[in-house]
């Protein structure tokens, strides 16, 4: 194999098999001598990859971790696996892994051939995942269409429907995707208004990315997440909540979003106080959802909301004659 580029990828894609390989055999495999496979492996080096190579009268070479991230290949059914796995991963806001999963999704689904490209919509139409219901689903299409805007600096175009219904059209341009843990926002200059906004990424339709490039402006202060938490305030009132559960702590723990935690009261039984800037109909929701007899002792609207709800749902089921 003359050409120096493509015996480097061959080579890079045997040593990423987890195993040691003689180097005998590697010259043997892109039919060279050992000589320019010690050539080779430096290059590699070279470029960051962290090749081992291990003394003996044989000798051999093999890639360990590093203290960087090299380019890494990919076969056919790796590539879908990942690309799967990412969109399964994006289409929910998992707490943790935020906009990172997004990023690697949007760099790998624009170098994946058309084939590559038919296998993943293929397996994920053909799969149903179970999610807790928290009912901030987004799709991921739409996820890495933003990511990209994000990262190329891109002014974006999308249709948006407000918390009313009121539906929109806005030219943005896009700074950071923010993940609360079960919602997924955009942080964006909205050029519209001349001002700085944030939204609903479950809310956004049809984003179409402009091929307008932009300077990237300044936030008036903080960071994107900041940001976010003052727009959430401002839009929702805080609640303090006082609910308490007759049920273990961790089996409430289990059931609730992260940022609801109560504190054991006993060993059957626990009480959560805290601070939510969340609707009382999601509230309400999710208080439901932990299966557990619960009393809400506070707030006032919690408190009549869930009781208007519980006559509602009673009204629904018509007595058994």
């Amino acid at each position: 194999m003359t050409d120096t580029p493509a015996r480097l990828l061959h080579l890079l894609s045997l040593l990423q098999t987890p195993r040691e390989w003689p180097g005998s055999e590697l010259a043997e495999r892109l039919s060279v001598s050992p000589r320019t496979i010690r050539r080779d492996v430096d290059r590699l080096r070279d470029l960051g990859y962290p090749v081992e190579a291990t003394l003996g009268a044989v000798g051999g070479y093999r890639l360990v971790a590093g203290t960087a991230m090299p380019p890494l290949l990919l076969d056919d059914e790796e590539a879908v696996a990942i690309a799967v796995g990412l969109r399964a991963g994006a289409g929910h806001a998992i707490e943790g892994v935020e906009e990172a999963s997004v990023r690697a999704l949007a760099k790998l689904e624009q170098v994946l051939p058309a084939r590559l490209r038919h296998r993943v919509s293929t397996l994920q139409n053909a799969t149903i995942p179970l999610t807790r219901g928290d009912g901030a689903t987004v799709a991921p299409a739409t996820l890495t269409a933003l990511a990209g805007t994000v990262t190329g600096r891109e002014k974006l175009r999308f249709g948006y429907r407000a918390g009313d219904g009121a539906e929109t059209k806005r030219l943005v341009e896009p700074y950071r995707l923010v993940s609360t843990g079960y919602r997924w926002y955009l942080v964006a200059y909205d050029l519209g208004r001349e001002d700085w906004r944030t939204f609903r990424v479950d809310r956004v339709s049809d984003p179409l990315a402009t091929g307008a490039r932009f300077a990237p402006r300044e936030l008036p202060a903080g960071d994107a997440a900041q940001m976010l938490n003052r727009s959430m305030a401002r839009s929702q009132p805080e609640l303090d909540l006082d609910v308490s559960f007759e049920a273990p702590a961790d089996f409430v723990t289990a059931r609730l979003p992260s940022h609801l935690v109560p504190a054991a009261t006993g060993p059957a039984s626990c009480r959560l106080r805290a601070r939510a800037a969340d609707s009382v109909e999601w509230l309400a929701l999710r208080l439901a959802l932990v299966d557990a007899p619960f009393t809400i002792h506070g707030p006032e609207p919690l408190r009549a909301y869930v009781e208007g709800l519980a006559g509602r749902l009673t009204a629904s089921v018509p007595a058994r004659g």
